[in-house]
């Protein structure tokens, strides 16, 4: 991120809360490390929904399953 960051807004979806990301990041440290970096200063909005695309893709793949 670097500079970017405190030059413009920085936007950062993921279907996954800051708790599960250590299933991506698996080293406590740098998992650790990073959500700090990318959270600092930040505003968190947490929808609290389920994704569309990934509920249709879901159902893509149990479609594409059964044939």
């Amino acid at each position: 991120m670097g500079r970017a960051h405190w030059n413009r807004d920085v936007a950062i979806a993921s279907h996954e809360s800051l708790g599960g990301w250590t299933k991506t990041f698996t080293d406590p440290r740098r998992c650790t490390a990073i959500v700090d970096r990318l959270t600092f200063d930040a505003a968190i909005i947490e929808t609290g929904t389920d994704s569309c695309r990934l509920a249709q893709t879901k159902a893509r793949a149990e479609r594409a399953a059964r044939l």
